[in-house]
Parts: C-alpha cells; structure tokens; sequence
C-alpha cells in the first residue's frame, strides 16, 4: 500500500470539471424518489425477490453462490417471471415467444427481446445458459430498482442493508412488522418449514435457490424439510422446467469460459524505472497509465522479489468491490503490522461478513451527525492552531496540513493531542508500511533503535487514550470514536478484543497523515484554480458571516462547489492509489486467470 505526499510538483491539475454528481450517482439520485405508490402499481418481480431471498444482512450482500450458479439462477428467474407474465411458455423440451410486447422492466426487456429475434427453436436449458452474459446487467438493474423503491439501502464498497420497513405496509396493505426483504424470506422460510401451501411464485424462488444448493446454509434444515423442499420443486411446471434448466447448467454447463487464454502483459523493470510519473512520485497517475496501456491485468517482475500482479481500470475496480470478497483476501498483507501490534482481525486487514459488521458497528463514530455534535470544539481547534500563522509567512505545505488534521482528529476521535508526537509516529507508520507492507525495505529496518523508541511512543499514546475515558474525565464530554470502541468491546469481546484496542487507539493520530496529504492536494488545486478558489470562498463567507453556522447550515446547496471540488480532488488524488491482497479462490477477471496465492 503506498501514499503520495504532498508536492506541487508530483501532480497537476490541467483541467478540473465541477460536475454535480457522477453517471450513477445522478441516476440513483434520481431512483431514490421513488414512493410507495411505484411499489403498488409495480409489484416486486419475481427476480427481485429472488435476490431479496439471496440477501444475508450480516454480511451486507448475497449468500455466497459461485459466479457461474448465481448467473443462471438470476436468468432462471427472468425466463420464469417472463413465463408468468405470459410472455413466453417453457417445457420440459422447448421454449417459445406467446407475446413480443415490452414488459417495461429493463432487466427482463432484454432478454425477450434476444429471445424473440432468434430463429431458434432450443429448450429452457439452451437459452439459461445463452442469456447467462445478460445476468451481470439483470443484477445491477435489479439492485437499482430495489434502492429505488428504498427496500435496500447502498453503503460504499458495494455493501447493502435492509431499508426501514414503512413500505411493507404499502405492498401488502396491512402493517407487519419487518422489512420487506425480511418478509419475502419469511414466506419462504413459512413454506418450507409448515405444510403451507405454497403459491407458483414461491416455488419458483425454492426451485432456484435449492438449484444453487444454498437453501441448507440460509436455513436449518432437517430430513423432512429437505423432503419438504423437494415437494415444492416438483408443484409448479414453469418452476420445475426453470430450476431443471438451471441445475443441469450448474452441473454440466455445454460452454464454459476457458481461462488462462490470455497470457498476462509485462512491464519490464527497466522500462517501469524510465517512466517520468514514477520519478516524479506520482503513483495514481504512473498505474492510471501502465493500466492504458498495458490492459487491465499486467504483471510486473522486481528485482530479486516475487512478481506482482496488478488490475486496475473502472471495469476492474467494479468487479473488485462486487465480488473481490469472494476470491481476494487483504489479512495477509497485513498480518505484520498486527504482529508489531500484538493484534488480529483489525480494520484493514478484515474482510467480508467482519469488515461489514465493524463498519456498522462504529459508522456513527466518524458520520456527519457526531462531527455536528463537536463543531464548537473543531472551531476552537483550528483557530488556536493558525494563530500562530503570520502573514506572509512560507509554510511547508505536507506537515503544515498533516498539524493541522491532526489538532482536529486527536480531541475529536480520542479526546486527546498528539501534536508532540506526530512526527515520530508518522515516521514509525511509514517505516512499517515500508517493511511489512510494501516491502521495499528489509524486515530488520523495522527493529532498530529508533523504531523501537518509536514504538513505546504508540504505548503513551494509548495510555493517554485510558487516561482520558475514564468515567470521570468523559463526564458531561459529547461521545467520540474511542467511546463507541470501549463499548464494542464490552459488548462482544471476542469481535474486538483488548488485544486490539492498541492499534485502534492510535489510529485517530495515523489518520491525520491522510486527511492532511489530502487538504494539500485541494490547496494546492484551489490556488491553482481561481475561480474555483473565488466560489469556495464566496460559500465561505456566506455561511460564516453571521456567526460560526450550525451542522444544518451546511447543506449540500449551501457548500455545493465545495462539495463537488472535494469530491473532484478525492477522485484525482487518491492517498492510498493501490491496495494489496492475495487470491484465495481462483477467478478469472477480464479473460485472465488469477491462481490461488497470487498477490
């Protein structure tokens, strides 16, 4: 994992767009005025509840079916709900056209429309795994209806939970308590372990989901609710012709994808050292251009270190944050900063169903409404800290930003300063990410002298932590980060056990190298950009005129070319330009193949 430290230098900005939000935002921005009026006159297809059945709300997305099962399950659910809207029939030997007309759902149009310009006479098996290339698409539109009608909700890095649950009043016209998901998972919970009678949809939905074999790990099931499940498969035609098509492709697909055809590209370490971005240091734009023109997968062979393999590009980073928590593992990149920690399972090196569930767990801890909670100490720090700038004075801009971050983030996050320290700290963290991570340096460097006085510094910063959050000095002081860690430690000591309180502690002080490598970024994109620079400021003086403003005042309109230049400068520095891990399932990404203990 590397970082690119401030300097005018090492990144320019030729020319910066203010947008008001990206393709996807917009679009999602759009869907998410939805009401509850859509959900009534367009009731959940049967696709969309096939995915709400499949959704595991501990780990924040679906239960874990390999990529080519999940696919023909999703195509099975689109060729059944076309068959129930009388679009198409399917039998045990063929499947035909009934009506060509629009459904008016995108994810199902296609696919009736494939279906409808053939000349072929095949059966359901044939065309499951024909379609299968539309189920990625069928997926993503899916998800946007169902965060459209606010039955989910969308988290970063392509996490989702189960929305608040006033809609199912308005599905089902009676209120029920739950959410809508929970409800749909409940009928299938309720056929398959009573002697409910089950209607076609929901048999359906078993027939799919027995056919990806991941009924037995959603619910505890016995030997009659085994034969129970093998009943309801059997009930529906259209079900069984669907779910029989989709099983015999799981088992036995006609076609594969064939990997290992592509044969990864190699960027030759002589020529990597001649590339002006990498002299320069500027990391996010040198793998921004090896990714053009090398492709999306490359490999690159240090010196006297094990190849390195890379992926980058919008496609890639796509399926990184859809499915890399399937195949991609990052504890092993970081198990050696845990070792110096004497910790396991912290923050970056977790993974899946943990990340998610830590994530949840201390979101509130950094989000805007605590931040709103502390504004007049944030005030105060800041101008305490440029009291001492005079004017006209020549400041270094990285360690200027980084003081800067950090007499914010200390008090904010773990009630403490550590204004005396940070130089030492800054320089224990990057000599680690150095030798364990990155490892460009010999793992000895991470045990002289000096980093072994570093490290008792981290040992005083976590005492200061103690200190201040006894229940004695935290009386009457609005909560923080180190609150919500002591009370998800208490709670559940083995997710977060003391072993790990260490390196949480110290986090907050680390983490203003990042937040203030990122404030040089924008001032030096702001003094660059005038008229960027005159709308900042304008917004500025507007909300700071009266007063110091209340977290109300800073709404998206009234911070809006803030807003969208914070959002550009994120989008054109990136602190951390590349992550690591290693393939613990094999997968292919682009046509390449990607072997187990790659990295």
């Amino acid at each position: 994992m590397c970082f690119c430290p401030f300097n005018p230098g090492r990144a320019t900005l030729s020319f910066l767009r203010l947008h008001p939000c990206s393709m996807s935002d917009a679009r999602r921005s759009c869907l998410m005025d939805a009401t509850a009026d859509d959900l009534k006159a367009r009731p959940l297809s049967l696709v969309d509840e096939f995915v709400l059945t499949l959704f595991n709300e501990s780990t924040g997305y679906f239960h874990q079916v390999p990529g080519w099962n999940m696919n023909c399950a999703i195509i099975g659910a689109a060729l059944a709900e076309l068959s129930l809207l009388s679009r198409i029939d399917t039998d045990m030997t063929s499947l035909h056209v009934l009506d060509p007309t629009s459904t008016g759902d995108p994810a199902l149009d296609d696919i009736l429309k494939e279906i409808v310009v053939s000349e072929e006479s095949r059966d359901t098996q044939f065309w499951v795994e024909r379609l299968v290339a539309h189920a990625e698409s069928v997926t993503s539109l899916t998800l946007e209806r169902l965060l459209s009608l606010r039955i989910l909700e969308h988290h970063d890095g392509e996490f989702y939970t189960l929305a608040a649950p006033e809609l199912h009043t308005a599905r089902h016209g009676a209120s029920r308590e739950g959410t809508i998901g929970q409800f749909v998972k409940g009928r299938i919970s309720t056929i398959i372990l009573t002697d409910s009678i089950p209607d076609p949809r929901d048999a359906i939905i078993v027939g799919l989901a027995n056919a990806c074999d991941v009924l037995r790990f959603m619910f505890d099931l016995d030997a009659d609710a085994e034969r129970r499940i093998e009943q309801i498969c059997n009930l529906d035609i259209i079900g069984r012709t669907v779910a029989e098509a989709v099983k015999h492709n799981i088992v036995n697909p006609r076609v594969q994808r064939i990997v290992g055809l592509k044969e990864y590209p190699t960027v030759r370490w002589r020529y990597l050292l001649r590339r002006p971005h990498l002299r320069s240091g500027n990391i996010p734009a040198l793998f921004s251009d090896l990714a053009q023109e090398y492709g999306p997968v490359f490999q690159i062979k240090p010196p006297f270190s094990p190849t390195l393999l890379f992926m980058g590009g919008p496609e890639v980073n796509r399926w990184v944050h859809r499915k890399g928590r399937i195949f991609l593992r990052a504890a092993d990149y970081f198990a050696g900063i845990e070792e110096v920690y004497g910790a396991h399972g912290v923050f970056p090196s977790l993974d899946g169903a943990d990340h998610f569930r830590l994530r949840k767990a201390l979101n509130y801890g950094y989000s805007r409404n605590r931040l709103e909670g502390h504004l007049d100490t944030l005030y105060l720090r800041i101008r305490n800290f440029v009291a001492d700038w005079e004017e006209g004075a020549v400041l270094q801009p990285a360690s200027a930003c980084r003081y800067l971050a950090n007499t914010q983030i200390g008090p904010l996050m773990a009630g403490i300063d550590t204004q005396d320290v940070i130089d030492e700290l800054i320089k224990f963290k990057e000599r680690l990410l150095l030798t364990h991570v990155g490892r460009v340096l010999p793992k000895f460097l991470a045990h002289t002298p000096s980093m072994k006085r570093r490290a008792k510094l981290i040992e005083t910063v976590v005492e200061r932590v103690q200190f201040a959050h006894t229940p004695a000095q935290r009386a009457g002081c609005p909560r923080n980060l180190v609150d919500d860690l002591l009370s998800l430690h208490a709670s559940d000591p083995q997710f977060l056990p003391e072993s790990n309180l260490k390196f949480f502690f110290s986090t907050p002080a680390l983490a203003s190298v990042y937040l203030g490598d990122m404030l040089g970024f924008a001032l030096y994109s702001m003094a660059a950009h005038r008229k960027i620079h005159e709308g900042i400021r304008n917004e500025a003086d507007a909300l700071f005129g009266a007063g110091d403003p209340e977290g109300p005042d800073f709404s998206k309109s009234a911070i809006d070319v803030t807003r969208r230049f914070i959002m550009e400068c994120l989008r054109m520095y990136p602190i951390i330009p590349m992550s690591i891990r290693n393939v613990m399932n094999t997968c292919v990404v682009e046509g390449f193949e990607l072997p187990i203990g790659t990295r």
